[in-house]
């Protein structure tokens, strides 16, 4: 069988805006400013943790550790309020499916917050497992958290693929030996894809994805 994992947020879901809106509430909370989107993007993909450390050390602050369970209490952390799915990621996943390929998820998103996101979208059924960043004991871009999730969705590396946004998944894949397809309408700049693939719209993936098994077949 083969297998696509995905990264969730800026690769399948667009979840910046709850993202943002939960962050600055808890900075807010604490009488420190909030952020403009492009600042919160750019702190996106190393899970709700670096993402918070990074907003504290932006103001100037140490992090605090009771603002991590302040952001995953936020109503914008526990489901989808803004978030949606990239234009043309259901058909994309849909047209995978139909091709045999199983799908399933490698995110740094604490796992509950990611299954909550996906399930609040309607798209949590599509996938076979979802491998968050507090699901094992590493996380991307360590390979061990690709391998585990691919285990988890009953794959086998040698036909599976990463698809992903940020130069955390390029290295996983790459690291696990698992080639790599980055997509060209995420959070990270395209010198994240570091000599991968690029997928310039969803629709391309099926594509990009077949030859990516090409490639490790040759």
């Amino acid at each position: 069988m083969k297998l696509a994992v995905f990264d969730l947020d800026g690769t399948l879901v667009d979840s910046a805006p709850d993202i943002h809106a939960a962050l600055d509430r808890v900075m807010a909370a604490r009488g420190l400013a909030g952020f403009a989107r492009a600042e919160v993007t750019a702190m996106i993909g190393d899970g709700a943790k670096v993402l918070l450390e990074r907003a504290f050390a932006a103001r100037g602050r140490d992090y605090d550790p009771a603002a991590f369970d302040a952001f995953l209490a936020d109503p914008a952390s526990e489901g989808a309020i803004a978030s949606r799915p990239f234009a043309e990621i259901p058909e994309a996943l849909d047209a995978l499916r139909a091709e045999g390929w199983r799908l399933a998820v490698c995110t740094n998103k604490p796992v509950a917050m990611a299954r909550a996101l996906l399930g609040s979208l309607g798209l949590a059924e599509r996938f076979a497992a979802i491998g968050g960043g507090d699901s094992f004991p590493t996380r991307k871009p360590d390979p061990a958290h690709l391998l585990r999730t691919i285990e988890a969705a009953g794959g086998d590396p040698g036909r599976s693929a990463m698809v992903g946004d940020h130069r955390n998944d390029i290295r996983a894949a790459r690291g696990a030996g698992v080639p790599a397809v980055f997509v060209g309408w995420g959070y990270g700049p395209l010198a994240m894809a570091e000599g991968a693939p690029v997928a310039a719209r969803p629709a391309d993936l099926p594509g990009e994805l077949r030859a990516a098994l090409h490639r490790l077949r040759a």
